[in-house]
């Protein structure tokens, strides 16, 4: 047999065995992975190397601790870590916090804050960028609110207490209870997204508790109803909350709590993350 026809059969063998590839890929039996990392979905991956949906941008919603368009009051004594603000609401709406207001200024301070106050009233440019963050938390709740495709529909009926929840989309058509500790479990890129049309109700003393390398920074509760949490109990991630957010005596929060209508302290402690 001389070179030529054996060129020509390693040829064939060749295109054979490409054949057989291509079909393999074609007919699911060795199926080419085509999954999307779909940021809309409960089926993408958080960020990099991570589970979970896309997180939910904050844009400049997330420079504030506490964010609230009608009213933030406080039982002191509170001690909040970050930036406080209050839109299209006055200052006159903030209660218990005994802030000091340089004449002309564009923020306030206050013993219980370690970071700066704002409100609506201040000094330029703050009206105009409290206007921008109420904008930014109202589109990061709509966001939130419209992931498709969740993972976890209706999980225990709303009674999350006691259970280790992996990263992922999760979706309630009523209200969620934590009657005891919940753990978010996961890694640093991974992001949880609870969907929730009616309040959440924490028990005092329950705690969310990360587990693994998880943060609160991604973790979001989106909340149709009222945010309730217990005495004593603790909470994990940003709450976006269209109602209102009330924290009763002792509790604390690593986070954000930002609400489209009214946050409520009463001697907690509240740390950004």
């Amino acid at each position: 047999m001389n070179s030529a026809d054996n060129y020509s059969k390693q040829v064939k063998w060749l295109g054979g065995l490409l054949l057989v590839a291509l079909v393999a890929g074609c007919d699911g039996s060795n199926p080419v992975d085509l999954s999307p990392t779909d940021p809309g979905g409960g089926t993408g991956t958080g960020g990099a190397e991570g589970h979970g949906p896309a997180p939910v941008e904050l844009g400049t919603a997330g420079t504030y601790v506490i964010l609230a368009k009608e009213r933030v009051t406080n039982v002191p004594t509170s001690d909040i870590t970050g930036n406080i603000g209050l839109s299209p609401a006055a200052a006159s709406l903030f209660a218990g916090f005994a802030q000091d207001l340089p004449a002309g200024a564009a923020f306030s301070t206050a013993a219980q804050v370690t970071g700066n106050v704002y409100a609506s009233d201040y000094a330029v440019p703050t009206p105009a960028n409290l206007t921008t963050a109420i904008g930014d938390m109202e589109a990061a709740y709509t966001d939130a609110a419209g992931r498709p495709t969740p993972d976890h529909t209706e999980l225990a009926d709303g009674n999350i207490g006691g259970l280790t929840l992996p990263p992922g989309l999760y979706k309630w058509s009523g209200a969620v209870t934590i009657p005891g500790n919940v753990t978010l479990e996961g890694t640093a890129n991974d992001v949880w997204i609870f969907q929730i049309a009616g309040g959440i109700t924490q028990a005092s003393g329950a705690r969310v508790i990360l587990a693994g390398n998880a943060l609160a920074q991604n973790i979001f509760w989106q909340v149709a109803g009222i945010v309730a949490i217990g005495t004593t109990a603790h909470m994990e991630g940003v709450v976006l909350s269209q109602t209102a957010i009330t924290l009763n005596t002792g509790a604390t929060a690593n986070g954000r709590l930002l609400a489209q209508t009214a946050v409520t302290l009463a001697g907690n402690t509240i740390v950004e993350e």
